[in-house]
C-alpha cells in the first residue's frame, strides 16, 4: 500500500523572479535522476520558470551539505533542495553518511535563513530507494519540491507580516 503525503495541499504559485537550486548526488544516479526529474516537474507545474531552476551535481550525498551551503550563500535562490540516496551496505557506513548529511543540511538552513530541503533517501536496499523515487511509495523528489514551495510561501508571509 502506498503511503500518502498527509500534508499535501494546493500551493500558491511562487512569486515572480523566484529561483530554486537543486544539489543532486551523482552516486546512485538511477535513483537520484528520477528524484530530480520529479522535483523539476513539480516546480514547473507550480509556475516556476524552468530557466529559474539551477541544478548542481555533486559526487555523492556527503558533498550535498557543502553544495547546499554555497548555493544558499549565493543569495540567488529562494530555496535549495538537496537530492540524494544513501543505501545500506554491509557496514555501518550508510548511517554515518546519512547523519552527517542530515545535520549539515539542517545547519545550512538555519545558518542561511533559507529553506534547504532534505530530499535524501536513506534506505535499507536499492529496491526501497526505487520505490521512493517513482515507485509505489511515490517520489520524494516531488515531495521535496512541494516542501520548498510551501516554505518559500510561508517565509514570504512571515516577512510581509513583519512589514505591516
Amino acid at each position: 500500500m502506498a503511503q500518502r503525503n498527509t500534508f499535501a495541499r494546493k500551493l500558491p504559485p511562487p512569486p515572480p523572479g523566484t529561483r530554486v537550486a537543486l544539489a543532486v548526488s551523482r552516486f546512485n544516479a538511477d535513483v537520484t535522476e528520477p528524484l530530480l526529474d520529479a522535483a523539476v516537474a513539480s516546480l514547473t507545474a507550480a509556475g516556476l520558470d524552468a530557466g529559474r531552476i539551477e541544478v548542481l551535481r555533486v559526487p555523492g550525498a556527503f558533498e550535498l551539505p557543502l553544495a547546499a551551503d554555497r548555493l544558499a550563500a549565493s543569495g540567488r535562490f529562494a530555496a535549495v533542495i538537496a537530492l540524494g540516496a544513501v543505501i545500506k551496505g554491509e557496514t555501518s557506513h550508510d548511517r554515518h553518511i546519512a547523519t552527517a548529511v542530515a545535520i549539515g543540511i539542517e545547519q545550512t538552513a538555519r545558518a542561511r535563513g533559507l529553506p534547504v530541503v532534505f530530499g535524501v533517501l536513506t534506505c535499507d536496499s536499492l529496491e526501497q530507494a526505487r520505490e521512493r523515487s517513482g515507485g509505489r511509495h511515490g517520489n520524494k523528489g516531488r515531495e521535496a519540491a512541494e516542501a520548498a514551495l510551501e516554505m518559500i510561501a510561508a517565509l514570504a508571509a512571515v516577512s510581509s507580516a513583519g512589514e505591516s
